[in-house]
């Protein structure tokens, strides 16, 4: 998936300014797709010389005036032809995966602290997304927008308590199995 297809994605649903994008990302989005401001930002002035956005300069008190992007036709048929074409599954590159596949081959403690680490990090990420989780059901009224949203950050959910179960699953298989390296 290209970050161009995130942004139409996001653009959809209403025009908004490269600070509002990158905000989004970090709150929602981030459970499956990263991007830093910059990076948004250099993507938001390829896609509007490709034709897909356009923006409007929107004056503010004691700042420069910001840009408000929307979707052009030819945006809005780059997202549709994207959203025709089948999705594949992307390939796991994962350093504590090969850690582990090495683990006869190194201290015991040591990767038990890696998976700890790995661990508390997973579980911060899972805390974050439940509290996400619980405003989304004191909402009244969710949009669609939201409650598409809404299975996405479920699968954010997922994948972070799988995370957290296998650590505890191969930490716990390490002090069952060689407590005596």
């Amino acid at each position: 998936m290209a970050l161009a297809h995130t942004i139409l994605t996001v653009l959809c649903e209403q025009p908004r300014s490269g600070y509002a994008i990158s905000k989004l990302f970090e709150e929602t989005i981030a459970c499956y797709w990263k991007a830093s401001q910059q990076q948004i930002y250099r993507e938001l002035a390829a896609m509007e010389a490709k034709g897909w956005l356009n923006h409007e300069l929107v004056p503010q008190a004691g700042k420069p005036d910001k840009k408000v992007y929307a979707l052009t036709t030819t945006g809005r048929e780059e997202l549709d032809r994207w959203n025709r074409e089948p999705t594949h599954p992307t390939p796991i590159r994962e350093d504590l995966g090969v850690r582990v596949l090495g683990g006869a081959n190194m201290p015991p403690a040591v990767l038990i602290g890696e998976l700890e680490r790995r661990r508390r990090i997973h579980q911060q990420n899972l805390e974050n997304y439940l509290q996400r989780q619980q405003e989304f059901q004191r909402m009244a009224a969710p949009s669609l927008h939201d409650q598409f949203r809404f299975l996405t950050l479920r699968r954010g959910i997922r994948y972070e308590q799988e995370w957290v179960a296998w650590c505890e699953e191969v930490r716990d298989y390490i002090n069952e199995h060689l407590q005596d390296r």
